[in-house]
C-alpha cells in the first residue's frame, strides 16, 4: 500500500472518507483504489481515522462497505439511510447499485 504522504508532511493522505461515525460506508477518494489495499480513510466529523482491507477495485467516488452488511440493513453515509442493502456485502466490498438500492421507490 503506497503511504500517500502529503509532499513536506508526515501525515498520510486518505484512500477513504466517511463523514460521521456512524457511517457504514465510505467514498474512495483517490483514482485506482486496487482490490487487496489496506486502505486508510478518515471520519470528517471528528478527524478520526481507519483502515479496511478493500476486496476490490474501487473507482474513485463509489462506496466500499465499513462493515459486514446483509440483505436487508440500510446503508449509512453523512450520518443518512442512503438505500436498503439488496445483496450481502462483506467488509471491504464495492458498495454501488448492484447491491444497494434506494428506499425512494
Amino acid at each position: 500500500m503506497s503511504s500517500h504522504a502529503a509532499p513536506g508532511e508526515g501525515r498520510r493522505k486518505p484512500h477513504l472518507l466517511a463523514h460521521s461515525p456512524e457511517d457504514n460506508v465510505a467514498v474512495a477518494v483517490i483514482e485506482g483504489l486496487s482490490a487487496e489495499t489496506d486502505a486508510f480513510g478518515v471520519i470528517t466529523e471528528n478527524d478520526s481515522t481507519f483502515e479496511v482491507h478493500v476486496r476490490h477495485d474501487i473507482p474513485i467516488g463509489h462506496k466500499v462497505a465499513l462493515t459486514d452488511l446483509k440483505a436487508g440493513d440500510t446503508a449509512i453515509k453523512y450520518g443518512q439511510d442512503i438505500g436498503k442493502v439488496i445483496k450481502d456485502v462483506a467488509k471491504g466490498e464495492h458498495v454501488h447499485v448492484h447491491n444497494v438500492k434506494t428506499k425512494r421507490w
